[in-house]
């Protein structure tokens, strides 16, 4: 973070670089002392107790560099998710980036519902976008692979392209970012922790998720635009890929980590599919974990649930919190949330995604169950 950007940041932050001043002038008092009677130092030194001759400029300039480095003062994320106080608070020490599938929505104003009897407004679509934010369209960040002979769609793209996507999009080096969600249904939430798992996959680790995203943001009845999108690129830079979050086909066939279901109940027990998907049913021994017991929704606003929660319903789902786990669902999509929900919110590093998901494994002709089919 430039030094300029980070002395306009907000209140927090500025409290923040004030005691860690204090603590670095204290260190520097606790290790220097009085400089005894009989040690006369140079101009730009003093003494500590004993003699011992210590630079004083060299140390005022690593304590202004304590202040004053980006480290410091840039903004610490407090968790994979974020809530709209927080963010209202650091606004201007993140990046914002909206992750949206109809990129319309960008620019649309609101739509509310007013009650006739009693005056009370509902959010009916959530529209616009935080003040700053870029734009990140959830329907280009996945693209075709080739895996053997076939063609599997919804991947995560290759590092060059993803990192050029992200560029494009305006995203810095030099900032974490707070992903924003329209967040009305959990498939608005599902498309952020796609964007922060391919985040994660190519190095990134600063990046969390609003909760209630832009829907949580507009019924708190804080402010927003609905100007154009920055066209001015980023300069963000992908790492190499992080192989422990990501599962293939042969993985998950071999592993004996605990495969979790992300689909709907109906699709998990076979009595419906996504035409992409070529089979009914879900890969055999996995455990379901669907949308509806991974949020909770109200007044037109889906939020996470917390970690305890979290825990709660994945032991009576049958899911150890703690072991060793592979996502997946029809595409990726899906699968991301449970990701998110299992790594970052529970906190099991353990857990993977498979990419491919049932596309790929009913492409390839992999065993499935559930219930028979006349």
């Amino acid at each position: 973070m430039r030094c300029g950007e980070s002395m306009r940041g907000s209140q927090p932050l500025r409290r923040q670089a004030e005691e860690q001043s204090l603590r670095a002038r204290a260190l520097i008092d606790k290790g220097v002392g009085r400089a005894p009677a009989h040690c006369v130092p140079a101009p730009s030194a003093t003494c500590k107790p004993g003699g011992v001759r210590v630079n004083m400029k060299r140390i005022a300039f690593v304590a202004a560099g304590l202040v004053f480095s980006g480290t410091v003062l840039a903004a610490s994320l407090p968790g994979p998710v974020v809530n709209a106080a927080w963010l209202a608070d650091n606004l201007k020490d993140v990046q914002v980036v909206a992750i949206q599938s109809d990129p319309s929505a960008f620019t649309a104003e609101p739509v509310w519902r007013t009650d006739a009897k009693t005056g009370a407004r509902s959010l009916v679509e959530a529209n616009g976008h935080l003040p700053g934010a870029r734009l990140v369209n959830a329907k280009q960040i996945r693209t075709d692979r080739k895996i053997g002979d076939l063609t599997v769609k919804y991947m995560v793209p290759e590092r060059a392209v993803f990192e050029q996507l992200m560029q494009k999009a305006g995203l810095q080096a030099d900032r974490p970012i707070v992903l924003v969600p329209l967040g009305q249904d959990g498939a608005e939430l599902d498309d952020a922790a796609r964007l922060y798992w391919q985040l994660k996959y190519f190095g990134e680790d600063r990046v969390a998720i609003l909760d209630g995203g832009l829907a949580g943001w507009l019924v708190d009845g804080r402010e927003i635009n609905t100007t154009p999108p920055d066209a001015t690129p980023g300069n963000w830079k992908a790492g190499p890929e992080r192989a422990e979050l990501i599962a293939d086909s042969n993985e998950v066939a071999s592993s004996k980590a605990q495969l979790i279901d992300a689909r709907a109940l109906p699709q998990y027990h076979g009595l419906s599919k996504r035409d992409y998907v070529y089979a009914y049913g879900h890969i055999p021994g996995a455990h379901a974990l669907p949308p509806e017991v991974r949020l909770s929704t109200d007044g037109g606003v889906a939020r996470f649930l917390p970690a305890e929660s979290y825990r709660t319903i994945l032991g009576q789902s049958g899911i150890d919190p703690a072991a060793p786990a592979i996502t997946y669902c029809n595409s990726g999509h899906l699968a991301a949330g449970a990701w998110f929900v299992m790594s970052e919110v529970v906190g099991n590093r353990q857990v993977k995604l498979y990419d491919g998901s049932l596309h790929e494994w009913t492409l390839e002709k992999r065993p499935m169950e559930g219930i028979a089919r006349r």
